[in-house]
């Protein structure tokens, strides 16, 4: 109403209604559109980017209803403000067509109305049959000369074409790169109406038609001629028109012999399994039998310096490294230390001055390959130490030859005689005893004589053979008598045994059980870099090879081994005696725990928790009774049971019974008893497997037993 007035005075004073009634008509319709487009010019030159400058800006507020990087926006979003610029370069097709402008031209000026028509129905019919591998220009000329018959029309194209492949089969050289239509022809020759065996990293894939070509170069072209093929409901025409051409065999083959090159014949599971593992494993250790050694002996008698100092006078520990152990030993105040920090290598340890869990590392003699376990003396660290003994096939004991400090650990509440005694029961019968820090007794025959005395008398009654305990003076601090024997005129006045190198040298390697089923027991868990994870242990019997499906009992899971590692090597296989890392997949971390017990599914290892065996008790003071309780030491793990049932004792030597069902049982007597565990655990019978049937029975700190698997029950 304000506009009608503005233009056409005001109503009261009659300007507006006094007109007549088609001038008043006509200003309405002039006003009306002056204002749209008045509108229109606001709305067309209004700039929209200044109310939308800040949407574009990544991160400006919290407030945005999305965020994204920068370069996601200037890939997506679109700007006023940038020149458009070409996204992409031009297609194949689309390059041809900018060459070749007559392609897509199908109408002529020189046809009539009808003609038109029928030229179309025609080319129709002949893309259904051919698709896009003939060029339209060329259908078009083909229509014409054949007076529009699609029938004529077709065949003379597919004439054309087979006249043009055999050209090129016979000269043999492939059009890469040049104008479109040879393309199309020479894809439509040799499209062959078979699955295509497409080699993509090594694998065969069907996909699509076989396009052969003759350079590997050009899988990716062959790839995208097959793209331009016919559908699939369309293959019926292909096939007629395949039949009529022949692709020579020549540009066939390299393709297949490239396949076959590419997959690797997949060797059976029997083949791999039938290896000889003996003739490999002299191969592996050129010719030096492996051997497994623990150090035992009381807490400070120097196991740790004495076998530190032997790895590095082997040169197994570089004089940058011990240059390092003694200047961090003497900042520490423990300046004799520096030797053993070469197998103390926690902070905790070296802090305390104490071994607390077993140092392995791996050196060489003359004819063996050493596997070094350093097991804690301390009677804290028992446990640890049953662990270590249990995977060894000889031990050195070490002594102190101070004196008063090889009596502490020789008479009660040493450690000294307990070491003995387990690493006997736990089926090691080669001992070497290194009697260490003579120089502090100034190297004398006496004292040496005293102690070998006194020792010997212990290990005899122990069970070891005089002609398997060796004994040696040593100083592992000086290093003397270690690697090479000792010059020192106050020792070898009077001693001229072997050195302690040479003593380890002579020791007998135990047969390996590698025809037994697999059999490893876990010593540790953990978690690697990459898929799966680790467990490490010894192999008791038999041997593994990656890829093998593995059994771990008592979780009764199956899973795979993907790699082996030994002494920090990666192998493809490894046989019993060795100290392996295997990876593992296809199973759950947490259900592995240290004890548990690997093997072949085929060969499963039984888990039970109740058996019976045969024991010795130890010089223990308390009679055993029925229910008693203890702890149970059994290769790696420790667990705690009960003294079921006590069945019989047992005569020493012969092992006839002498009593049924004792009421209790004192030191030194043989026994049959049943014993019950929390938990299953998976054993073995002594006598199927001597590594895997010995057991341990403590309690309150002492060891109070040593016994054998003789019956499994469930």
């Amino acid at each position: 109403d304000g506009t009608l007035e503005a233009v056409g005075g005001s109503k009261k004073d009659g300007g507006f209604e006094a007109r007549p009634q088609a001038l008043r008509e006509r200003d309405t319709r002039v006003v009306l559109v002056s204002v749209v487009m008045a509108r229109h010019r606001n709305v067309r030159g209004y700039n929209y980017d200044e109310d939308f400058d800040d949407d574009d800006l990544y991160g400006q507020s919290v407030e945005d209803d999305y965020c994204i990087s920068p370069a996601t926006a200037a890939q997506f979003i679109y700007s006023k403000r940038e020149k458009p610029t070409a996204f992409t370069e031009p297609l194949e097709e689309e390059l041809g067509d900018e060459e070749e402008p007559g392609d897509c031209d199908t109408s002529d000026p020189s046809l009539s109305g009808p003609d038109q028509a029928r030229l179309y129905s025609c080319l129709d019919h002949m893309r259904e049959v051919l698709g896009d591998s003939v060029a339209e220009q060329e259908m078009i000329r083909a229509v014409l000369s054949s007076k529009f018959d699609a029938s004529q029309a077709l065949d003379l194209v597919l004439t054309q074409n087979d006249k043009q492949n055999l050209k090129a089969a016979s000269s043999g050289k492939t059009a890469k790169g040049k104008s479109k239509d040879v393309h199309y022809t020479k894809s439509d020759s040799d499209i062959v109406p078979k699955v295509a065996k497409m080699t993509v990293s090594g694998k065969k894939q069907t996909m699509g038609f076989e396009v052969p070509c003759t350079v590997p170069e050009e899988n990716d072209h062959a790839a995208s001629m097959a793209r331009k093929a016919p559908p699939i409901e369309d293959v019926s025409g292909v096939v007629d028109m395949a039949s009529k051409i022949v692709s020579p065999p020549q540009a066939i083959q390299p393709s297949e012999e490239m396949s076959a090159a590419a997959v690797p014949p997949k060797s059976s599971s029997k083949a791999k399994h039938q290896i000889d593992v003996k003739a490999e494993l002299e191969k592996r250790q050129r010719g030096k039998q492996l051997l497994n050694l623990v150090i035992i002996g009381h807490v400070d008698a120097g196991k740790s310096t004495l076998m530190g100092h032997l790895l590095y006078l082997l040169g197994n520990v570089n004089k940058r490294t011990m240059h390092k152990y003694e200047q961090e030993s003497k900042k520490a105040g423990k300046a004799s230390f520096a030797y053993a920090w070469v197998l103390d290598e926690t902070g905790e340890e070296r802090e305390r001055g104490v071994t607390m869990d077993v140092g392995m590392t791996k050196f060489e003699t003359k004819t063996k390959v050493i596997t070094l376990m350093d097991a804690p003396g301390h009677k804290d660290f028992i446990p640890n130490m049953i662990t270590g003994a249990a995977q060894a096939d000889v031990a050195i004991l070490v002594v102190d030859a101070s004196r008063g400090e090889f009596e502490a650990g020789f008479e009660a509440g040493g450690q000294t005689r307990e070491h003995g005694l387990l690493v006997r029961s736990l089926g090691v019968t080669q001992l070497a005893v290194a009697v260490n820090k003579m120089d502090q007794v100034n190297w004398q025959q006496e004292r040496f004589q005293e102690i070998t005395s006194k020792l010997g008398h212990f290990l005899k009654q122990a069970g070891f053979k005089e002609s398997d305990v060796a004994f040696v003076p040593t100083s592992g601090l000086g290093g003397e008598n270690l690697v090479s024997r000792s010059k020192s005129g106050e020792l070898t006045q009077w001693y001229k045994g072997p050195c302690l190198i040479e003593q380890i040298d002579s020791f007998k390697p135990p047969q390996r059980s590698v025809e037994k089923p697999f059999r490893l027991c876990v010593s540790d868990v953990f978690k690697d870099q990459g898929s799966g994870f680790s467990v490490t242990g010894k192999i008791e019997a038999g041997y593994v090879q990656t890829g093998d499906r593995l059994l771990a009992m008592p979780p009764n899971e199956t899973c795979t081994v993907k790699g082996i590692t030994l002494h920090d090597e990666a192998v493809d296989w490894a046989a019993a005696g060795d100290h392996v890392s295997l990876t593992l997949t296809g199973m759950d971390i947490i259900k592995i725990n240290v004890g548990s017990v690997f093997c072949y599914p085929k060969e499963p290892i039984r888990a039970c928790t109740r058996f019976r065996a045969r024991v010795l008790i130890f010089n223990f003071e308390i009679p055993i009774t029925q229910g008693f309780p203890v702890l149970l030491y059994y290769q790696t793990i420790s667990e705690p049971a009960t003294i079921k049932k006590l069945v019989s004792v047992l005569h020493k030597s012969t092992g006839e019974v002498i009593k049924k069902k004792p009421k209790c049982l004192t030191k030194g007597q043989n026994a049959l008893i049943e014993i019950q565990t929390q938990r299953p655990i998976a054993l073995e019978l002594y006598k199927d497997f001597k590594e895997l049937g010995r057991f341990m029975l403590r309690y309150s700190g002492s060891s109070i037993a040593a016994g054998v698997v003789t019956e499994i029950k469930d």
